[in-house]
């Protein structure tokens, strides 16, 4: 046995709360101005957006509802890169380079929704992990000995 596995859980803990914690902060910037951002877009397909954000992103990082949560933010993902990042490339070559050092003209900046979808598509299989509030509930109430 690999000296490092005895630092999976703890380590997918954590990965799992910065994933969401950060993908929360998009959220917010979207419908409540957190962090620079501007509110109250008139898009609702932003506001939709935003809020799939900022509660699946809250839901994936302390592990509570998180397969379901992470199907939903994977599946806004991918809906945000085909229908934003792929549809408003600037040149036809730049639909198929999500890589924003490539240049502005031969990528979309789409990586980071790329990263999110196949991410949370992770977070779908693998599950919430020992140390989430989905575990704490499946093993109910401890009882006395």
């Amino acid at each position: 046995m690999n000296p490092l596995n005895r630092f999976a859980d703890p380590f997918y803990c954590m990965t799992r709360l910065i994933v969401g914690l950060m993908f929360a902060s998009h959220g917010g910037q979207l419908v409540l101005g957190m962090f620079g951002g501007m509110p109250g877009s008139d898009n609702m397909m932003m506001q939709v957006g935003g809020w799939i954000q900022l509660i699946g992103g809250f839901l994936i990082a302390f592990g509570l509802f998180t397969r379901l949560a992470a199907f939903i933010c994977s599946g806004e993902m991918a809906v945000a890169y085909f229908m934003i990042h792929v549809a408003n490339a600037p040149t036809p070559m730049a639909k198929f380079f999500p890589i924003s050092s490539a240049g502005p003209q031969v990528s979309n900046k789409g990586e980071l929704a790329i990263f999110y979808c196949w991410f949370f598509l992770f977070v779908v299989f693998y599950g919430a992990g020992r140390w989430s509030i989905d575990a704490m509930i499946r093993k109910g109430p401890a009882t006395k000995p």
